[in-house]
């Protein structure tokens, strides 16, 4: 394994915890956007993009799901 990807509540909170564990674990870390959320808007969206700076890829859901699909077909092989 050497991507994590993180989904939750609480961008702020423990989805920001959980992406600078995983990453100071030295994991590759991704935050599909759309599968994480806040009670405010301003901290969901400001922690989002300072982990995007720093230490994960905040990308798409679909991105996500193209990514584990590639996977997927490469370990069937």
């Amino acid at each position: 394994m050497d991507t994590v990807i993180i989904a939750g509540c609480n961008t702020s909170g423990c989805v920001r915890a959980s992406v600078i564990d995983a990453f100071s674990y030295g994991f590759r870390v991704a935050v599909p956007e759309d599968c994480v959320g806040d009670v405010e808007e301003g901290p969901h969206k400001a922690n989002l993009q300072d982990v995007g700076r720093r230490y994960a890829d905040v990308v798409s859901l679909d991105d996500v799901l193209e990514y584990l699909e590639t996977v997927r077909r490469r370990n069937a092989s």
